[in-house]
């Protein structure tokens, strides 16, 4: 399979649906952990733009909202907002009509890819930017991507993070090949777009590697209806904010036998974690955030545990950047040296077995220091340069 192929068309779907901008969306202002935060007038203004689902999401939108929320928390003198953009397409347009009145604008979501023109237009706004690079607007396919002819540029006001969602997926992969009971496990996508995709990769690499050395046998589920496109395997619901494919997706995995699904979906997760609730011995794994609260059924939870792309924190170090006049733009990939990455441990937010929660620690302590490289999306998947595969 060609991975490198896969990245390309992922990213001509970010590229193309980020940078189709119009409308608008509504504004809410929610108080930082249920009460008024107390502010200057010279305080920071924060606003956090997000995708349908909202920055109540429990996962993605909500952690880099929380991220503003804790810098607030920790004695900044900010305020923040958040705005619904009702469809992804307008993403781009919702920022460049609501940017003039904020200091920092948050974006989490690949929907942002097109927001250079925005950022240029407004040099004294900072811009903190979540599973995106700023898109070069002069970029010219045709000549392929390379020094002369960049796909995304850095700007001085943007600061940019990627993940490498491939580690913590590894994680998931270990847990699921180690606690399966039917010997069957799933990756549950959103859509194919990078930063799910690396999901999906490391998954499968953590699934492989136990088998090679953990004494696990575990079978990697992908049924051939929910393939993310021609060119990638896997079980995709083809969107963020459909919870009723989502559940479709999940019921027919766990027809198939699967007994551990690792959810990485957005809102359309929700469905695959009610298909899970619904059913007898089925686990999830959740992704991005500490997703236990989700678990919830009966007097029992159905998260395994949940693996991590710390937003929250990253954001946050971005605003005290900003606060103390360090901020410098870029584009990043956050990886576990800055424990950007990693999974759940903590008592009573999981229900990993001891061995298993010590195989997982032992991996994240491999990826730091270099000795275990999960496959992703800007790799290629399947080569000795990846141990265990």
């Amino acid at each position: 399979m060609n991975w490198k192929k896969v990245l390309l068309i992922a990213f001509a779907l970010v590229l193309s649906m980020g940078l189709v901008a119009c409308g608008n969306g509504d504004v809410d202002t929610p108080a930082v952990n249920g009460d008024e935060p107390e502010v200057t007038a010279d305080a920071m203004r924060i606003v956090v733009v997000s995708s349908p689902s909202g920055v109540d999401d429990g996962s993605f939108n909500q952690n880099v909202y929380e991220g503003a929320q804790a810098f607030i928390a920790a004695g900044g003198n900010a305020t923040v907002t958040s705005v619904v953009e009702p469809e992804m397409d307008n993403a781009v347009a919702a920022v460049e009509q609501i940017v003039g009145n904020y200091d920092v604008v948050l974006l989490p979501g690949f929907q942002f890819v097109g927001i250079t023109e925005v950022a240029r237009n407004n040099p004294d706004t900072m811009f903190v930017l979540v599973d995106a690079l700023p898109a070069n607007p002069d970029f010219d396919a045709d000549a392929g991507d390379g020094e002369d002819n960049p796909r995304n540029i850095e700007l001085a006001n943007v600061y940019a993070m990627l993940f490498a969602e491939q580690e913590s997926g590894f994680l998931a992969g270990i847990a699921a090949a180690m606690e399966t009971q039917t010997g069957k496990v799933a990756f549950v996508g959103g859509m194919a777009i990078p930063p799910v995709v690396n999901y999906h990769l490391g998954f499968e690499s953590g699934v492989n590697y136990a088998n090679a050395n953990l004494g696990t046998d575990a079978e990697i589920v992908n049924l051939a209806a929910f393939a993310g496109s021609d060119t990638i395997a896997g079980n995709y619901v083809g969107a963020f904010n459909d919870p009723a494919r989502g559940k479709q997706v999940g019921d027919a995995l766990i027809a198939d036998g699967v007994d551990i699904m690792f959810v990485a979906a957005g809102g359309s997760g929700n469905g695959a974690f009610t298909a899970a609730k619904e059913a007898e011995g089925v686990l999830v794994i959740g992704c991005d955030v500490d997703q236990w609260h989700l678990g919830y059924d009966g007097d029992r939870n159905i998260v395994l545990t949940s693996v991590l792309k710390v937003m929250d924190l990253n954001v946050q170090r971005q605003l005290d950047a900003i606060a103390a006049g360090t901020f410098v733009g870029g584009n990043y990939t956050l990886q576990a040296d800055t424990d950007s990455t990693g999974f759940v441990d903590a008592d009573g937010r999981q229900q990993l077995d001891a061995d298993t929660a010590a195989a997982m620690a032992a991996g994240f302590e491999a990826i730091k220091a270099g000795t275990i490289i999960p496959a992703g999306s800007f790799t290629d998947f399947g080569s000795d340069d990846f141990p265990g595969l």
